[in-house]
């Protein structure tokens, strides 16, 4: 049947019940336009009247709901502290916490688990190191691929550090079996450990991966804005008398960090803890530079042949510290610095008359230079000579000449001492040490009777011999008597217990005595 007509493809074949020799078509324009007409929103009238366009505002577009971004879940709280991975040596432990989400909820931002440095005791010697001992698990069994058996020791060239990479002994290979064990080393002097396959560096709290930094006061986390910095000049001069000695410098009190003391001179830097015993070039000897321990802290003191020193400690120090100078030349200044925290509770002074080093700063030399000894090869405190000075007015000439102790007796001798005396005490003697031509005794005051100025629970009592006179003897109490030593300069202020001083043993009667003593003495003189 011949058709008449084409549509472009889009006719359709012939109506099978249309009539003969017609062909009957189907007007798609027609409905095409009409159907563009409905769907597509043109806006036409329909209907026998005359079309008409109205032209006005156009109505207002419904605002689209917004799509509400779903929140993230909250973490709960963290779980304790697991085990520590290693039973020696470095290691790692951990603790997870739980996501608290609903189901439109984002998930938690975060790790859910976090790692802390568990150090432990150190590995007995001859102990395998940690990642060998995990090649090691490997030794004498097939690898996959192959039947061959080898011994594995690691292997440090690899891209990853966290990998298991072992080296096969006597062969040019490695094999990687998978990630090392939590808290292995990242390499052999990495102070980073593997976590999860990352090498994470330990923060100042602990905590791998946190990036807390300790900041210059030693304080952990958070800005400078809590230090306090003391960057300070010393420029006294020696005293009056032209005595060349020890004289104090500052003190460094317990908890600074980031030490530094210098001295550009002939002059000897010294350094006394807050028991008055000295770490550094004390005593007339001088110590030979190199590492030192004090205080909680590593010192390291330098030396060079011109002379100027330096002292330095990282710190925190756990102790005051009181930096001296041992004059041999007029002082051209010391300068030095340290960080505390800002608020730092400041301890007190032993005394508010008696500086912890004054007490023998000015304590002559010995009459010979002590001999020189050899470096040490390890940390000490060996010294070498100090160079031969001998200061203005002393002279060792009459060192060594000890006679027979003649301490006071009678109830006289008592009533004088005690009426006469700055300090009255009963003490028990903690430790004995001569210093120069002088002998220094640490006291603990148990009962004091007579004080014009103030005592406290520990003292330092001088004698200015060192021949034992009077005789003390270590863990004993003594009813002491003792003055008030200040000399011209003002750089020594301590108890001064004379050679011929009242010293006698403690007993009740000696109480009895001493408090019998006290209704003779006039009324006490002002201080």
């Amino acid at each position: 049947m011949a058709m008449s007509g084409s549509w472009g493809g889009l006719a359709p074949p012939a109506h099978p019940g249309g009539h003969p020799g017609t062909g009957r078509r189907w007007p798609w324009r027609v409905l095409l336009l009409a159907w563009l007409s409905l769907g597509c929103g043109i806006g036409t009238a329909q209907g026998s009247a005359p079309e008409v366009l109205v032209q006005g505002p156009e109505p207002p577009a419904r605002a689209r709901p917004r799509r509400q971004l779903a929140r993230g879940g909250t973490w709960g709280p963290w779980g304790p502290w697991s085990a520590c991975s290693s039973s020696c040596g470095d290691g790692v432990a951990f603790r997870a916490r739980r996501c608290l989400r609903s189901p439109p909820e984002e998930p938690c931002t975060g790790d859910p688990r976090q790692y802390r440095l568990c150090q432990l005791q150190g590995c007995p010697g001859g102990s395998v190191p940690f990642r060998a001992m995990q090649c090691s698990l490997y030794d004498d069994k097939p690898i996959p691929g192959t039947q061959a058996r080898y011994r594995w020791v690691p292997f440090y060239g690899a891209p990853n550090a966290c990998d298991l990479n072992c080296l096969a002994v006597g062969h040019n290979f490695y094999y990687t079996f998978g990630r090392v064990l939590d808290g292995t080393r990242c390499g052999p002097d990495s102070p980073e450990l593997c976590v999860g396959g990352r090498c994470l560096s330990v923060g100042c709290d602990g905590i791998l991966g946190s990036g807390a930094r300790p900041h210059a006061c030693g304080r952990c986390g958070g800005g400078q804005d809590g230090c306090l910095v003391v960057h300070r000049l010393f420029q006294g001069t020696e005293p009056p008398s032209g005595y060349f000695g020890y004289m104090n410098v500052t003190k460094i009190p317990a908890g600074a960090t980031n030490i530094r003391v210098t001295d550009k001179s002939r002059n000897y830097l010294a350094l006394m803890r807050s028991d008055g015993r000295y770490v550094l070039n004390g005593d007339w000897s001088i110590a030979w530079p190199g590492p030192y321990e004090a205080a909680g802290t590593r010192l390291l003191y330098a030396r060079s042949p011109d002379g100027t020193e330096s002292l330095e400690a990282a710190g925190p120090t756990d102790e005051d510290l009181h930096v001296l100078v041992l004059l041999q030349e007029p002082n051209p200044g010391i300068e030095y610095e340290f960080w505390l925290p800002r608020g730092h509770p400041q301890p007190p002074d032993t005394s508010p008359l008696r500086q912890p080093q004054p007490r023998g700063a000015g304590s002559p030399p010995p009459a010979e230079p002590p001999a020189p000894t050899s470096p040490p090869r390890t940390q000490g405190h060996s010294t070498e000579p100090l160079p031969p000075r001998t200061p203005p007015g002393h002279s060792g000439a009459a060192a060594g000449r000890c006679g027979r102790c003649r301490p006071p007796k009678g109830r006289s001798q008592r009533i004088r001492h005690f009426c006469q005396s700055d300090f009255v005490f009963r003490a028990r003697i903690l430790a004995r040490r001569s210093v120069g031509q002088e002998t220094r005794y640490e006291v603990q005051v148990q009962t004091p009777y007579r004080h014009r100025f103030p005592l406290v629970p520990r003292e330092y009592v001088w004698v200015p011999d060192a021949c034992g006179c009077p005789p003390l003897l270590e863990g004993r109490e003594y009813l002491l008597m003792a003055r008030r030593h200040v000399n011209y300069e003002h750089t020594l202020n301590r108890i001064l217990l004379q050679r011929d001083g009242y010293a006698r043993p403690w007993s009740p009667r000696e109480d009895r005595l001493v408090r019998e003593a006290a209704r003779h003495c006039a009324r006490p003189r002002p201080p």
